[in-house]
């Protein structure tokens, strides 16, 4: 069966969004506990992009089969976890690039849906926080958002949506750029 990703976030309302994020089952990786380990030779680069052994993957349907295998340990280190064997993985920053929003209502009643360069669909909220992370190559950059997608995996969000989200934040308090997404109340301060 060939893979469809799912439509355009802008056509979907965020209770379909929901939906849709929900129905995604994934693999338990987290409560896998495989005795066999070894090096996958695959590498995550800091845009997002897939390597294996050197060569790209550019086939959307694999790279989010293997990103439902992904795990990070409590040290940071990245695993594809199967019942089996789990085999380390190189992450640049985060494993996931956050790569369209959407946006509902406004002030507390706000919902923001983001797509990740997975085709996953997350809605920011209290188990999927937006958090501003400072960054390791520079100390004079500002900081930037991530938002938490499941266990110890993340997205950096992209350029595009980081400013999509900054507009909206600072449309709602200038001041202090933050905003609402189901219920919780995430600051941009320091960011922007």
């Amino acid at each position: 069966m060939p893979y469809t990703p799912p439509p355009e976030l802008a056509a979907l309302s965020i209770a379909e969004i929901a939906e849709l994020a929900a129905q995604r089952k994934l693999p338990p990786v987290e409560q896998w506990q495989p005795e066999k380990s070894c090096d996958s030779l695959m590498r995550i680069t800091a845009d997002g992009r897939w390597f294996h052994d050197g060569g790209e993957i550019t086939r959307p349907a694999m790279i989010r089969a293997f990103s439902s295998l992904l795990r990070c340990d409590d040290d940071g280190q990245h695993w594809l976890v199967t019942p089996y064997e789990k085999q380390s993985i190189i992450v640049e920053d985060a494993p996931f690039i956050a790569a369209e929003l959407r946006s509902e209502g406004e002030g507390s009643a706000r919902q923001l849906a983001l797509r990740l360069n997975s085709d996953d669909l997350v809605i920011l909220d209290k188990d999927h926080p937006l958090v501003m992370r400072a960054q390791t190559t520079s100390a004079s950059e500002p900081p930037l958002p991530y938002l938490k997608v499941r266990g110890n995996l993340w997205a950096k969000l992209s350029r595009p949506v980081y400013y999509e989200l900054a507009a909206l934040a600072l449309s709602e308090n200038e001041d202090s750029p933050s905003l609402w997404s189901g219920g919780e109340y995430f600051s941009l301060d320091g960011a922007l």
